[in-house]
This record gives structure tokens, sequence and C-alpha cells, in this order.
């Protein structure tokens, strides 16, 4: 009979060692090896392993039927934006997401609008039943269609769900589970994968969707093996700082839509509530009459959003000045710095700059460029931009201002929003019809164009 024997695995990357080490010597991480027994597999001769014959499981792909209604609407328009236009049946949905962001807070108001036509099963393994029923009476969800069940037994649980058959499943969280044949603790890298595996199975077999709470390690990236990620339908993240109210959902992954839209909610006393104008909120309470500020749009797929740019330039005290980026790519503030000192003849050798995007808003995409480049200058010279100007456009290192994609949108979302002019790459007016629009359009080239419009009476 084969015998069990004892490695130790890391829980940030699942690197095996034979012996314990402080270090891990493949990620680096400091005191992540844990003790785990593995069990021999059972082996068996090719001549011993019974033949399966699946040729009557074959289907055409012609003959796949998907006439029927396959989504679940949520109740929550900026979640059903995010998964693609609803909750699919079958489908398992890992939602990840720093403590007290309000991932259980999201799943359980929308069990509300689940309850009036649906029947839904609340598993948690971190709280008991009664802390689930205050916090729901603290969100207002009074269904009678929802069901708890405190356990952290992953095979108990898909044995109840595959015994009641509930219309939908929400476990909370998969760290909490653990399935009892293996030695290892609840979090590790074996329980979380195979117990991740195990509601898989259970959600495709009975047809039914499955919400996974899933925690994030200290790198912000959801705890446990990069497998589980792989395993489930859709992967969710709930971004926000936490002294800011407002919360960003995005997708990274979705195999039934897109992965490029996000969602928005603020955080209120009675729980999350959806934010339809994002740019409005985003441009709350900006300043008048002060250099170094200006409004730019970014895509989130295919939404629009108005973010505004701060740029502070102040004396250095220090030998070497500071900078700092909030909300922006740290090294692309750089390379602007570098294009306006060389192309344009500004000069922030000696002076600290401090960039914020409002918010707690981050500016990914290159289209930011302009603006930061008009508030290093607004700053520089401390000469405001007019509230009603926009900018959008991407720098090359020559200091020129290149063209960028969905130009009619992000215009149309400045004009809604009330803005008198948009300066945009001179590139990207060939294919628009400006009078088409409201709002003045005005193209540049150059930097050094920009500069002079702003310098205009």
């Amino acid at each position: 009979m084969a015998k069990s024997k004892t490695v130790f695995r890391c829980q940030q990357c699942g690197f095996e060692s034979p012996k314990w080490n402080g270090k891990c010597p493949s990620c680096g991480a400091w005191n992540s090896l844990v003790e785990e027994t593995i069990q021999p597999a059972a082996t068996k001769t090719p001549s011993s392993r019974k033949k399966a014959d699946l040729s009557n499981f074959i289907q055409e792909l012609q003959a796949v039927d998907t006439q029927e209604d396959i989504r679940y609407q949520t109740g929550i328009g900026e979640l059903d934006r995010v998964l693609g236009g609803g909750l699919v049946k079958g489908s398992i949905v890992l939602l990840g997401g720093e403590p007290g962001i309000g991932k259980s807070t999201l799943l359980l108001q929308i069990c509300e609008f689940f309850g009036a036509s649906h029947s839904i099963l609340y598993v948690s393994g971190e709280e008991s039943t009664k802390q689930i029923k205050l916090r729901a009476e603290r969100l207002h969800v009074t269904t009678e269609s929802l069901y708890l069940l405190a356990n952290n037994d992953a095979q108990s649980i898909c044995d109840t769900i595959a015994a009641c058959e509930p219309d939908i499943v929400i476990i909370d969280s998969i760290q909490t589970m653990q399935i009892t044949e293996l030695s290892s603790s609840p979090g590790s890298l074996t329980q979380v994968r195979e117990c991740t595996n195990l509601f898989m199975h259970t959600a495709k077999q009975h047809d039914i969707p499955i919400f996974i709470v899933g925690h994030v390690n200290k790198d912000g990236a959801i705890a446990g093996p990069k497998v589980m990620e792989h395993i489930v339908d859709t992967v969710l993240y709930f971004e926000g700082e936490r002294n800011f109210s407002y919360r960003i959902l995005r997708a990274v992954k979705n195999r039934f839509g897109s992965t490029n839209e996000i969602g928005v909610f603020e955080m209120m006393e009675s729980g999350l509530q959806e934010v339809p104008n994002p740019s409005a909120m985003l441009l709350e309470g900006r300043p008048l009459n002060v250099s170094g500020t200006c409004v730019t749009c970014v895509m989130e797929g295919s939404r629009p959003i108005l973010a505004e740019v701060q740029v502070l330039v102040t004396k250095s005290s220090l030998p070497s000045p500071r900078r700092t980026a909030n909300g922006f790519d740290y090294n692309r503030l750089f390379i602007i710095l570098a294009i306006l000192e060389k192309r344009c003849g500004l000069f922030y050798g000696t002076l600290d700059v401090y960039l914020n995007v409002v918010g707690g808003f981050r500016l990914d995409e290159p289209s930011g460029d302009l603006a930061v480049a008009l508030c290093l200058y607004s700053s520089l010279t401390d000469k405001s931009i007019s509230e009603h100007v926009t900018a959008f456009g991407e720098l090359g290192l020559g200091g020129e201002v290149r063209s960028i994609s969905n130009l009619t949108q992000r215009i149309l979302e400045a004009e809604r929003m009330g803005f008198q002019t948009c300066i945009i790459p001179k590139q990207s007016m060939r294919g628009l019809q400006s009078s088409n629009f409201q709002i003045q359009l005005v193209g540049v080239r150059t930097l050094k164009e920009a500069f002079d419009f702003l310098e205009q009476p």
C-alpha cells in the first residue's frame, strides 16, 4: 500500500518543497509555506479501466438550442451591464474585492429582486444566520424566498443544492469552504481549487447559477490558485478607495459578455446605490478659476466617462523634486514632463509635481495625455483653464497630438454635460461632421497649438 507523503506548499504561488523554508524559493514570500499531506491516488492498469463511449452525447453545432431565455435580470442595471445583460443559468461568477468594499452587501441586495420570482440559497461560512438577518434588515431585504445556510463543508453544501434545487446560490466565501477528505486547512491552495471545481460541476449539472465571493491578498489579486479564475465563467472585481464612497465593478473575465464594461456604485447607509451618470458624479464640486485643472474623457467599454485631472506644481525644498501620481500611470507622467521640457521649453527640474484624478478614478488609456499636459502648463504658468473646456488626445514623443478612437462618443458626452469647447487631435477631425455638434471643436496638431489656444482671451 502506497504511503502518504508530506510536502510544504506556498500559499501564494503553489510551489512545493519537501522541507519547510522561511522564504518561498519561487515567489519570495515569507512564511507562506504550509504543511500538507498528499494521499496517493489509486492506480489502475489500462486493462482494468472501463471503456466509456460518449458518441451518443455528441451534438451538431446547428442542433444546439439557444432560443430559450437563459439570463436572469438582477434588478441592478449596473450589475447587468457588467455581466453582459444578466446572470446566465448554470454559470459560476467569482466576485472579488478588498474587505469592506461591499461584496456581500451587493449580493444580499440583489436577493430582494430575485426573491420576487426565484428562490435563493445564501450559504455563509463566515457569518451566522443571525448576523445575515441583521444585515438584511439594514438593507431592507424582506423577501420570503431567501434561505440561509451557515456551513463550510463544500460537499454537504453541494448535496443540499442538489436536493433543494434553488434557482440561485450564493457562496460567501470560497476561502472558508473545505472538503473534509483533504488534510489542508480552509483557504489553502488545494482547498480553494477543489472546492471551486466542486461548485462548478454542481452549477453545470443542475443548471443553477452560483455567485462565489473571493477574498484578495495584499497584492490585490484574488487569494488562491490562479486556476480558480480559469474554472469560473465570470470574474468580477470591486474597486474603490476606502476613503471614497464610490465603488467600481469591473469584469476581468466574462464568457458571456464583454470585459470592457464597468458598473459604478455609491456606498450609502442603506447599501450600494447605482450611479447611472458617472460623469456628473466625478465632476461634482469642481473648482472654478483655479489653475492646474482640466476635464478629459475616457472610454470604459462602450461608456464614455468624463474625469477631472488636477495638477499642482510648486517649488521644491528637496534636492530631488517629488513626483506623485494618483489615478494616473507614474511612468507616463515622467514621459509627459520630458516632452514638455524638450519640445515646449518648459522647466520642471526644481519643482514638485502632484497629479490627482478626482473621485478615485483611474486614467488607464493614453487619451488623457493632452489634459494632463494642459494641467501641467496651467499650474506652471498659474493661468486657469476655462471650466467650459475639455480635452482628450494622445501625446507623441515629438510633442505631436495623436488621434484617438471613439471620438464621436466622447464629444457627445462632453456636449451632454454642458461643455462648450473641446480640444481634440487635428487628424481625428477628418471623419467628423462639425455641424452635427453644438460644441466648438478645436483641432490641434502639437502641444504648442493647444497652449496658444489657451492663451487666447
